[in-house]
């Protein structure tokens, strides 16, 4: 006969289990089965920021002057101490930090940001080195009438009136003096909005985002799925880092003076996975309007055709065509629980959009102008992007197809690189 186990054991075998490391995620996982049958785990994100696995110990902040020369790989290069860095073990919200990234445009003392830092006498005499005295912010950084659009590299974009200031992806160099690209230097004093369109690390930059403490409004991220863990929560990582955030759906408007804010759905790039946290944005401004397409693909080119039924045609696109993208391990092997074969992994890439699939996009929002982010050539961005060119480079030639195509259908149109500004 079939007996009955006593409860008991199930309680100390449900014990057991949770034991050692497995511990450390308790109360913190729900497992659940898909309509398919499958099982996955539901991740309790917010819980686990109050929870042991959150240590802001393990957060620093390392200080050191632009040299030009191209930086370490920063995915796989540990940064170690040297006398020209000056190491702070400060978690990325302190108020410290905040007041020490506004003295570019509150001008304050050393005295009095070693003291909002907690520093000794030697960090004191290291941060004093790091120091100027001078102004260099740009005379031009607002403007008084009309409304302009500035490229800063890479998916990075400035979009102002004198009402707003509106900046995207934000990946902004550091050095002031570099020639032919806009720095920190160049930004507004106030940034009412900071628009991320997803998690990738070339596309929300810590080290830039850290910068703009105590100056952005409001960011804006995409909702994530809540609990997959190959699609964490964007909101729940920037207000960590002690910036104030807010996270959109499709769709969902903000409303300035003067224009608006729309989340638009944004298509792969990330290797089919089930992440919802990425979003291209419309902004209407100044009496025009601008597309942010960041990496999207146009890989079904009808739902731009519902974008332009639901919001009008689009003044000017800025897309992305990274169209040969790294394969799915490369980013995200960490977090299959299944192995994928190499013929998987390369054929689930993270690419945006090639040629034919940008033409899609412009034809369909109606777009009389259409631009190419720099898909990482700009050197400064060698320690994020890891990536180089040549002239027979697939992506370079889709761009080149791409520019033709606008060409012989009325659509101006640029492949950009280095500093670039519109006005009207």
């Amino acid at each position: 006969m079939r007996g009955r186990r006593p409860a008991g054991r199930d309680r100390l075998r449900s014990d057991a289990a949770v034991s050692g490391a497995a511990a450390e995620a308790a109360g913190l996982v729900e497992i659940a089965y898909d309509t398919s049958n499958q099982a996955s785990a539901r991740f309790l994100e917010p819980l686990a920021y109050s929870s042991s696995l959150y240590t802001e110990d393990r957060q620093s902040v390392q200080l050191s002057l632009e040299t030009g020369i191209e930086r370490p790989f920063i995915l796989s290069t540990p940064r170690l101490d040297s006398p020209d860095v000056l190491e702070l073990q400060l978690p990325f919200r302190h108020p410290g930090l905040q007041e020490l990234f506004l003295a570019r445009v509150r001008p304050t003392t050393a005295d009095r940001l070693s003291e909002a830092l907690n520093l000794d006498e030697g960090q004191a005499a290291r941060l004093a080195g790091l120091l100027t005295g001078e102004c260099g912010l740009a005379p031009d950084r607002h403007i008084e009438s009309g409304a302009r659009v500035r490229y800063f590299g890479h998916a990075c974009l400035v979009l102002q009136t004198p009402q707003v200031s509106i900046l995207t992806d934000p990946f902004i160099s550091a050095d002031s003096s570099a020639a032919g690209r806009y720095t920190l230097d160049d930004l507004p004093d106030h940034l009412d909005f900071v628009l991320i369109t997803h998690g990738h690390q070339d596309h929300i930059v810590l080290e830039t985002l850290l910068q703009l403490r105590g100056r952005v409004g409001t960011v804006v991220v995409p909702r994530s799925s809540r609990g997959n863990l190959a699609d964490p929560s964007l909101k729940l990582y920037v207000e960590h880092l002690g910036l104030p955030v807010i996270d959109v759906d499709d769709f969902d408007e903000i409303r300035f003076e003067g224009g608006r804010i729309v989340a638009t759905p944004f298509l792969g790039e990330h290797a089919d996975l089930d992440i919802r946290a990425k979003s291209t944005y419309w902004v209407e401004l100044g009496g025009r309007s601008v597309f942010v397409g960041a990496d999207s693909s146009g890989v079904e080119p009808l739902l731009y055709r519902h974008v332009r039924n639901h919001l009008g045609t689009v003044d000017m696109a800025f897309l992305g065509m990274e169209c040969d993208g790294a394969p799915l391990t490369w980013l995200y092997q960490a977090l299959l629980t299944k192995p994928v074969t190499k013929r998987m992994s390369d054929s689930r890439k993270l690419s945006g959009s090639n040629a034919a699939q940008a033409a899609e996009i412009v034809t369909e929002l109606g777009a009389a102008e259409a631009y190419i982010y720099a898909m990482g050539e700009e050197s400064w961005l060698g320690h994020v992007m890891a990536t180089s060119y040549t002239e027979s480079s697939y992506q370079l030639k889709q761009v080149e197809v791409f520019l033709s195509w606008c060409a012989d259908n009325g659509v101006k149109a640029g492949h950009l690189l280095g500093q670039q500004e519109w006005r009207w």
